[in-house]
């Protein structure tokens, strides 16, 4: 196994005598040698210059999103719309599970290692991979109760009779965080006898076992197979909740950390190209804790920016996003931010915890309710419920029944802060299309997630689009511009530094800085309902200069700079002034 250094196999032996004991270590070496290059992984090995750059944008969109009636894959109805709209915007597509799958649209996964039919092929995949990065998830927490691994632990086949976890129904469970309102373990029927099962999430989503491991190489197998199919961002699904111990609130412990950086070590010596990226739906610092010390992900989602920001422009106030912001402080070397205002989820509001307080929070709930949107809610240790996420487009969040223009530029606006902002930009599908809410699509499921997960059919979608009556058109058209505009440019590198500049609460400024010093850009956006009247030569010395003149690259347009130069942003208005 030529590919394996001495340095990294010496740190995987620890992490397997960490998490399974020194007897098994070897077996579990050895068994590592034999599965590296089954997939073709592992064949050019050379780590990257830079695993991202400042052109880098990601597409988040499940793979049916867009269909057409004469096309039977989805998939490459979705490439196709793309390939028409999107060509010069983004570079990276988010395909959420697209695997047979049974419930929670595609998180449920019945089989991880094949298409689901109605979605496609694995050759429409590899025909995207040509095109455009491709992010896949890795369900890793659960699985669905309808798969073949379930139905061998119902069965006692091995070796998926040792995934699942058994539990005595009376054992004390109350320390456990729950991400829902619904009983933690499930009764199922097996051979032998009626089992209490692990179930974080539902009861159709069981929860596996990974101090077996025999499951860690099941999903080192999957995770090899994606990389074969062009996959260059792996998602870790829930994987805070990853570890079972009775007796603690088994999130983020210690295993789970030491699984995601045996995942991140393997990936660096056989495919070093491959972004790791977790996904903790949590309070800031448990988030950025999956950092690690620049050994675990080199990408964590930027959970506290899409409440904040939300909050920010509907009170006026950025006050608390300022502070927030100028707290980040520095990041490892190699790891950055997946910035994000909305998903194929609602929006957490657990990454608020600490930062707004119990009045405000109350709050930001009853807006969104007023709005058409839903809150979902999460079970405490004494048995009551407090809310865990806000189902709403992030449109309909923003906007005002009362003047719709008002919302419109209220929405680009927080776009324009998620695209400036330090990290590697996350656009959902019905964002840019400026979809509002689906209450239909959310009456039909049952399920208050699907008022942000509509399905267009394509000709439907494309007559919206073409309408430039359509709120809709208008949005789509400024927010491919708003990624057009900022590729190309160093200050925009997910490494370059940000700076929070000093200001009014109702203003939010700050400045990026490319890595070699070769760019500048400051970035202004007006988070108030009333135009903002600035001094250009506060923000930067660059901007004192008589009779000069800088780019607004956001709006195509130059401004003029001087001592007494001053710049109006209209109600929400935004500016990226680019300085050399």
């Amino acid at each position: 196994m030529k590919i394996l250094s001495r340095e990294h196999m010496q740190r995987i032996e620890q992490r397997f005598i960490r998490l399974y004991g020194e007897a098994e270590t070897p077996r579990l070496i050895e068994r590592l040698a034999m599965l590296v290059g089954r997939y073709g992984v592992g064949s050019n090995p050379q780590a990257p210059a830079t695993r991202y750059n400042e052109n880098d944008v990601v597409l988040i969109t499940y793979a049916d999103t867009i269909r057409e009636s004469t096309e039977t894959a989805p998939i490459g109805t979705f490439r196709r719309f793309c390939h028409t709209y999107l060509k010069n915007s983004i570079s990276c597509v988010h395909l959420l599970p697209f695997f047979p799958w049974s419930s929670d649209d595609g998180f449920s996964v019945i089989d991880y290692r094949e298409v689901e039919p109605t979605y496609g092929r694995w050759e429409n995949v590899e025909a995207m991979a040509f095109e455009y990065s491709l992010m896949f998830d890795l369900v890793l927490n659960h699985c669905s109760s309808r798969s073949e691994w379930f139905a061998d632990y119902v069965s006692g086949t091995a070796p998926a009779s040792g995934y699942f976890h058994s539990v005595d129904k009376e054992t004390d469970l109350s320390q456990v965080v729950r991400p829902r309102p619904w009983p933690l373990l499930t009764k199922v029927s097996t051979l032998r006898g009626n089992e209490w099962v692990w179930t974080t999430f539902s009861s159709d989503q069981i929860d596996l076992n990974w101090s077996n491991s025999d499951l860690l190489f099941e999903f080192l197998d999957i995770l090899f197979l994606y990389i074969s199919k062009g996959m260059r961002i792996v998602r870790l699904d829930a994987v805070a909740f990853l570890w079972k111990k009775i007796g603690t609130n088994c999130l983020h412990l210690p295993e789970t950390h030491e699984v995601v950086k045996l995942f991140r070590d393997i990936l660096d010596m056989v495919a070093p190209q491959v972004i790791l990226l977790t996904e903790t739906n949590v309070p800031h610092e448990e988030n950025i804790s999956y950092f690690g010390k620049g050994d675990e992900a080199h990408m964590v989602y930027n959970f506290s920016l899409p409440p904040l920001l939300l909050h920010a422009l509907l009170t006026g106030n950025g006050s608390h996003l300022q502070r927030w912001a100028r707290s980040l402080g520095q990041l490892p070397e190699g790891c950055t931010f997946l910035n994000f205002t909305a998903s194929h989820d609602g929006i957490g509001v657990r990454p608020l915890q600490g930062i707004l307080d119990d009045s405000e929070l109350t709050g930001l709930v009853e807006r969104m309710r007023s709005l058409g949107g839903k809150v979902n809610m999460r079970r405490m240790p004494d048995g009551s419920e407090c809310p865990y996420e806000l189902n709403i487009t992030y449109v309909s969040a923003l906007s005002d029944p009362a003047d719709p223009a008002l919302g419109e530029a209220r929405f680009l606006c927080s776009q324009a802060v998620q695209l400036a902002f330090r990290g590697v930009p996350a656009v959902y599908i019905q964002s840019l299309l400026g979809t509002p809410n689906d209450l239909e699509g959310m009456a039909r499921t049952g399920e208050n997630r699907s008022i942000n997960r509509r399905k267009w059919e394509l000709a439907e979608l494309e007559s919206a689009l073409a309408d430039e009556n359509n709120p809709q058109s208008r949005i789509f058209k400024r927010y491919t511009a708003y990624l057009r505009r900022r590729k190309g440019h160093p200050a925009f590198h997910p490494d370059a530094a940000m700076q929070i500049c000093e200001t009014e609460p109702r203003l939010f400024a700050f400045k990026r800085e490319a890595v070699d010093a070769s760019e500048r850009i400051v970035c202004l956006h007006n988070l108030s309902a009333e135009p903002f009247k600035l001094r250009l030569a506060d923000f930067d010395p660059a901007l004192e200069v008589k009779d000069s003149s800088v780019r607004d690259i956001l709006n195509s347009t130059t401004v003029k700079t001087g001592p007494r130069r001053y710049l109006t942003l209209p109600p929400y208005g935004c500016a990226w002034l680019v300085l050399k």
